[in-house]
């Protein structure tokens, strides 16, 4: 029987490729090598440390503030007529006592000259009345007159008096209407845009107002904060006074001014749980204006001698905060804190740490309990600088000049 040479190779190769697919499926899967810093192929983990220091901490309550003016009117007249003329511009800086408007003041001129020609009127009548009463009582005196004229004629002056008084009270009345024609400014302040242009007629009644006037210097700023703390602001204010600054919130919070808290309202909001409180300002440069959403930093006292470690290098579990020590030996070592106050920047430790004892800042992702860490010499930043593209051993540097390591 011949065999056919091209079937040969035929087979020979199917079986090759048989064995080598049977040995792919039947070769043990090998487990990838551990990765951390438990001594796996990319060895200890890089971090960032920092310090535990002691130093003094302020005590700061940062919120909202809402800019008001110290006093704000709005101007009204208070009697009837045609404004015949405006003293003042838009916007303008205004004195107490500076005028502001006129109305037309024909009408209660005239009023006025009348009541006062009717007191000059009874005077006269009054002065009369006194010489009749005098002679009566001479004749009654001597018997001539009776003494009931003379009785009568003393009621009639007295009714003459009464009269005078009446023609005083009218003139006064008058008056006040007449003055009330020149419209004064109560406060001083800045004006705001006029309501009503000169030559059209304006009522007490009038809802809307001339123009109102906000004084500036000082202002105030109304601050929200949680009822939780009101009784360190109460304590801090009953010693040392508060302080405070109002930053713009579009300036990369710049100082606009700073202040002290004038008045902590006498109620607590029971529907949202907060307190308000107002800030008096001078407002020298008038940077506060009303309306104005401003930042308020509150300062309440100083911690004295605070142990402190970055914010970044707090973390939480299970059991509560705690951070990550470097160990003499290189090794992350977890160690349970306590935490008496925290600020975007900072943490102040009442337990768990050492003054000069090192705390990890980065690279949590990779660590566990007694991770071997390679830590940077230099000392980690407050806050978690945004990293630059990695180079080399994904290493970068911070804005600062500082060194810092992706997590």
């Amino acid at each position: 029987m011949r065999i056919n040479r091209s079937a040969i190779l035929a087979l020979s190769a199917l079986g090759v490729f048989a064995i080598g697919l049977a040995a792919i499926i039947l070769w043990p899967v090998r487990a990838p090598a551990p990765r951390g810093g438990r001594g796996g192929d990319d060895g200890p983990v890089p971090v960032l440390v920092a310090e535990a220091t002691r130093h003094d901490v302020p005590l700061e309550i940062d919120s909202i503030g809402t800019v008001q003016a110290f006093n704000m009117v709005t101007i009204h007249s208070e009697v009837d007529g045609r404004l015949i003329a405006l003293k003042f511009k838009d916007g303008q800086m205004v004195n107490a006592g500076d005028v502001l408007a006129q109305i037309d003041p024909t009408i209660y001129k005239a009023q006025f000259d009348q009541a006062v020609a009717k007191k000059k009127q009874d005077e006269a009548n009054l002065a009369n009345a006194q010489r009749d009463l005098e002679r009566y009582l001479n004749l009654a005196k001597t018997e001539y007159a009776p003494q009931q004229q003379a009785d009568t004629q003393r009621a009639v002056v007295d009714q003459i008096v009464a009269q005078i008084a009446a023609d005083q009270a009218a003139i006064d009345n008058v008056k006040a209407y007449l003055d009330r024609t020149t419209i004064t400014a109560p406060i001083a302040g800045r004006t705001g845009i006029r309501q009503v242009d000169e030559g059209n007629l304006v009522h007490a009644s009038d809802p809307t107002g001339l123009v109102s006037v906000a004084q500036l210097q000082p202002i105030s700023v109304i601050v929200t904060l949680p009822q939780q703390q009101l009784a360190d602001i109460t304590a801090a204010l009953a010693k040392d006074g508060i302080a405070v600054e109002a930053r713009d919130n579009a300036a990369k919070q710049s100082i606009m001014d700073r202040g002290t808290i004038d008045v902590i309202d006498n109620a607590i909001d029971s529907t949202t749980g907060t307190i308000k409180l107002k800030a008096k300002f001078p407002n020298d440069a008038q940077k506060l204006w009303p309306g104005q959403f401003v930042t308020v930093r509150l300062k309440t006292g100083v911690i004295k001698d605070a142990l402190t470690i970055p914010a970044v290098a707090v973390r939480q579990g299970p059991d509560g905060s705690f951070a990550y020590v470097l160990s003499d030996d290189s090794k992350a070592i977890v160690r349970p804190i306590t935490i008496t106050r925290q600020t975007s920047t900072e943490a102040i430790i009442a337990e768990g740490l050492q003054p000069g004892e090192r705390v990890i800042t980065t690279g949590f992702n990779r660590l566990s309990d007694g991770a071997a860490v390679r830590a940077d010499t230099e000392t980690a930043p407050a806050t978690p600088a945004s990293p630059s593209p990695p180079k080399g051993k994904n290493r970068n540097k911070s804005q600062n000049g500082q060194s810092s390591t992706a997590q």
